[in-house]
């Protein structure tokens, strides 16, 4: 157990907590309702597959440039209103109003009206959106320097989290229910104007009421004008090439990567096998057994795997708190194999309490190894810290991930012979669905556990880089 007491100028007050799993809210709920929307795109509003995919893919790719370029600006920063606030202000402004306006679809349109249509918008939404949520990690990674507490401050926040995943399964059913809505076109639009708000209202709080760092000892910072335009671009390269030089940070992408790319790969297939296997195909019979399923993974995450996870933490520190889930997840991925019964469908929710230590710890545990992970660049190559550029480079690889798990993902279900238009799935190909949701997940587990088995940044380590930093900052 953990013997450092946690300063008292080191706590984050609950209300301060509370303003940033809000923000944190925010971010989960925004991608959970476009991933949601966007299968709507289809049945709803009439748009080719093809022309679908792109609508997916092309935003990404502008997602991966600009991240990087916003965390190097939040960190570079000088303002009275701090480096961080303002743009988590305007960004959950413009974020819900433009979450508003890119589902203002009208099935009527030509369809490549559509298209541009949402291919613009998409892009002046997510340019927002990395206002807000890239500035939004900084904020969390800097507002303590405590190692314990930041895992307090990360689990509280992902609790809060979990609640869009507790809504967002039940969207799909919402949108479809004739008695709410005249048509599925008419449901997306009306839940988009609900789900923008809701996000404009719990965004500003963080930048109202949660405190960054005293910017008094933040030196070296360059200078953010148009004339300095080409050496900003050259200084965040070098930042970018420092970060990646960062050998515990890359150690903390790697695994991210495969926990998350592993689990979205096959986060489908539990509907499918709950549809084809457990009901035979019968979506009627099925009806909202996949969203329990979903919400009911979402509320025992929240209430009881992030409080153990925070548990184990604080007794045996991040590394072996992760390792430990891993693990644990790992066993919950194979209890499937006996969790989906057609005999009794309720024993779908079997697997989920060791299941969903995988998600749980995953990014309770790393977003808090990242702030540790901050101090030790600052030590290494000095100032301007760089959450905000930590933050935005560890978000695009779990934006790559999630990319490359659609892609993967669909290949996979070709593989195990998944035929979308059959409406009962041969016995052989279930089989191998079956075991595709348990092996991938399982393997790409046990490859982070590898991964992580190396990371030495143990508490004792972060103490002591802590001490030498008020040190060097001439801080009390």
């Amino acid at each position: 157990m953990s013997e450092v007491q946690t300063p008292a100028k080191d706590k984050i007050p609950l209300g301060q907590k509370a303003a940033f799993g809000a923000g944190h809210l925010v971010n989960n709920l925004l991608p959970g309702a476009l991933g949601v929307f966007s299968f709507f795109l289809l049945t709803a509003f009439g748009m080719d597959p093809f022309l679908a995919g792109l609508l997916g893919g092309l935003p990404r790719l502008y997602d991966a440039i600009t991240d990087p370029i916003m965390g190097y600006i939040s960190d570079n920063t000088t303002s009275k209103y701090g480096r961080r606030k303002p743009y988590i202000l305007i960004g959950a402004i413009w974020s819900g109003l433009m979450f508003i306006a890119l589902w203002q679809l009208d099935a009527a349109n030509s369809q490549m009206y559509n298209f541009w249509y949402f291919l613009i918008l998409s892009l002046v939404f997510l340019t927002g959106n990395t206002i807000f949520s890239t500035p939004l990690m900084g904020l969390g990674y800097e507002m303590s320097s405590d190692y314990n507490e930041r895992t307090r401050l990360m689990a509280f926040s992902q609790t809060v989290g979990q609640f869009a995943w507790m809504i967002v399964p039940w969207f799909w059913v919402l949108i479809a229910d004739p008695d709410l809505f005249a048509t599925q076109a008419e449901g997306v639009r009306s839940l988009s104007v609900l789900v923008g708000v809701a996000c404009i209202a719990l965004g500003v709080l963080p930048a109202l009421f949660c405190k960054e760092i005293d910017q008094t000892n933040l030196t070296n910072r360059d200078e953010l004008t148009l004339k300095n335009l080409v050496n900003n671009m050259k200084s965040l390269l070098r930042s970018m090439i420092m970060i990646f030089k960062n050998k515990p940070f890359v150690r903390l992408c790697g695994a991210t990567f495969l926990v998350f790319n592993g689990f979205q790969m096959v986060a489908s297939f539990s509907y499918f096998i709950i549809v084809f296997y457990l009901f035979k195909g019968d979506y009627g019979g099925a009806g909202t057994w996949p969203a329990w399923f979903s919400t009911i993974s979402a509320l025992i995450t929240a209430i009881l795997i992030i409080p153990v996870i925070t548990w184990m933490s604080n007794r045996w520190g991040k590394r072996n708190a992760f390792l430990v889930s891993t693990v644990l997840s790992i066993a919950g991925y194979l209890l499937k194999w006996w969790g989906f019964s057609p005999e009794n469908p309720w024993l779908m929710f079997m697997p989920i309490p060791l299941m969903v230590f995988g998600i749980g710890g995953l990014f309770t545990l790393m977003m808090s190894m990242t702030a540790d992970v901050c101090d030790l660049d600052e030590l290494t190559n000095g100032m301007p810290r760089k959450e905000g550029t930590f933050g935005a480079i560890y978000w695009w690889m779990v934006k790559l991930g999630q990319g490359l798990a659609l892609v993967l993902g669909g290949l996979v279900l070709k593989l195990v012979g998944f035929d979308q238009n059959a409406a009962v799935q041969s016995a052989e190909t279930l089989t191998r669905l079956r075991l595709a949701d348990i092996l991938v997940p399982a393997l790409t587990a046990g490859l982070a556990i590898w991964v992580m088995w190396g990371y030495d940044l143990t508490e004792a380590k972060a103490k002591a880089i802590k001490e030498e930093l008020v040190s060097r900052r001439g801080e009390l």
